[in-house]
């Protein structure tokens, strides 16, 4: 954002003290140093994310733990709903530095394990310890957000989060791969670790410049970790684990850890976030639903589109993964478009536009089961979605920190963070129960098609898309709510 443009809407007064005259937008001198420095840990974090889809599948094998494949992703979002609360409470008692810094110190560590593991358990563990930083690091970025920028200056840097994993989904996947095929899989996570440091050297200087907040009751660490908020949280994260691991093992003894993990998970999540959330309350709890049934419908429909692709059309994995580039692409261009300060009055339409678009390119991309229609229009369709989740995504944080006081600046963003992982969790789940009980089948793991072998149905994957589908639109049904 220029200059020029960054003072077409005039600050609260309240603001204009932390922008003062002539230090211009996000990249002006009051700021540089800390957009670069949130740039590069939001590209650090994306890149990990997109590498390591690429390296698990060597990983695994060479670790003979295909059988615990699943949970090398799952213990890194399971670790992250524990993190997340206790980056809020942390952040809203003593300020986000402790919490930011502790996050990145854990995502590195856990790299290290991870690149270490001589065995599969060892390398989940190394997940789920990525997963505490991780979950850490973006809670604590927003309060940074909310206490470093002005009103008219948070549009402009949440579009910068989205910009941030621009680079990494276009050369992620050949980097990761070339050193997985030349030096290793173990690589992909030890080399990360390095690229830690330039944020730390860069944040550090402007982070402490940040108005300091006065310790809450109780004071230390350990006061953080008894709050009822990271209890709850840790219950939920312990029954989530409950619950996956018990679908991994269909079979009667397998119902005692499910039940015991709905009865931790459930009220959990119902207290974290905020009342009147599952009712889509007015404001912040139609705020945090809409984010959890953005996320859910994308990465519910996202994680089989590439199955699609090369069981039904025949492509090839890297082709598959291609299609799916440019609702990348154009997710940091819808967060361009919805920072834009003419459009501010319109953020909550702008939240009901971008569902709208993901719930039309989810519909769409069953078209390409029939012969007759170009596989292309999945690539297509995805640009459109991801432009949607840009404008919807981005305007969810926005809004979340225009309706949080200063002092739950942290847990309401520990909720939004949460909502997400719910909505990945849930719906990513309903999409598999679907998934099988329309005849999917699985599909070979090796070979460049993966195709031979497939008892895959075109009925599976339209009744995940339709359901997806409808997910999206129920988001969209909320958008009068939001204010």
């Amino acid at each position: 954002m220029t200059a020029d443009r960054a003072t077409d809407l005039a600050p609260p007064a309240d603001d204009r003290a932390d922008a003062p005259p002539g230090t211009g937008g996000i990249l002006g001198r009051a700021h540089r140093a800390l957009t670069f420095g949130i740039i590069s840990v939001v590209s650090v974090v994306a890149f990990e994310a997109i590498a390591v889809n690429t390296a698990m599948p060597v990983a695994a094998r060479a670790l003979d733990g295909i059988g615990l494949y699943a949970f090398a992703f799952s213990a890194y979002f399971t670790a992250s709903l524990f993190a997340m609360a206790l980056a809020g409470e942390w952040s809203d008692r003593h300020g986000p530095l402790a919490p930011l810094f502790s996050g990145i110190a854990a995502f590195g560590a856990g790299l290290l394990v991870a690149g270490g593991a001589q065995s599969m358990g060892m390398f989940v563990a190394g997940r789920g310890v990525q997963g505490i930083g991780g979950g850490m690091v973006v809670v604590a970025l927003y309060v940074v957000v909310g206490r470093a920028y002005p009103d008219r200056l948070r549009p402009s840097i949440m579009a910068t989060f989205s910009a941030a994993w621009v680079v990494p989904v276009i050369v992620g996947p050949l980097v990761a791969g070339t050193l997985t095929e030349q030096l290793g899989w173990r690589w992909v996570f030890l080399a990360i670790p390095v690229l830690i440091l330039l944020p730390l050297a860069v944040m550090l200087p402007a982070l402490r410049k940040l108005p300091r907040t006065r310790p809450g009751p109780g004071g230390g660490v350990r006061h953080v970790l008894g709050n009822r908020r990271c209890l709850l949280a840790l219950a939920a994260a312990v029954g989530a684990c409950l619950l996956q691991y018990a679908g991994q093992h269909p079979a009667w003894f397998a119902l005692l850890p499910a039940a015991a993990g709905l009865a931790l998970l459930v009220p959990g999540i119902v207290r974290l976030l905020p009342r009147g959330t599952f009712r889509a309350g007015r404001g912040l709890p139609s705020v945090v639903l809409m984010r959890g049934l953005a996320a859910g419908a994308l990465v519910g429909a996202e994680s089989f589109i590439p199955l699609m692709l090369v069981t039904q059309r025949g492509l090839s994995p890297t082709l598959a993964g291609l299609s799916l580039t440019g609702g990348g692409l154009t997710w940091a261009l819808g967060s361009y478009v919805q920072s834009r300060p003419r459009l501010e009055p319109y953020r909550e339409r702008l939240m009901g536009l971008g569902m709208v678009l993901l719930a039309a390119a989810i519909v769409t991309v069953p078209l390409a089961l029939l012969d007759s229609v170009p596989v292309a229009i999945v690539a297509v369709a995805w640009t459109v979605g991801g432009f949607g989740m840009g404008l919807n995504i981005s305007s969810g944080g926005v809004l979340l920190l225009k309706l949080s006081r200063p002092e739950e600046a942290g847990s309401n963003s520990a909720s939004l963070q949460m909502s997400d992982a719910l909505g990945n969790v849930t719906f990513v789940g309903v999409s598999g129960v679907l998934f099988a009980a329309f005849g999917g089948g699985s599909i070979a793991t090796h070979g460049p098609t993966a195709a031979s072998g497939a008892a895959s149905h075109p009925a599976a994957f339209v009744a995940v898309f339709a359901t997806m589908t409808l997910v999206a639109l129920a988001g969209a049904a909320v958008t009068g709510r939001l204010r």
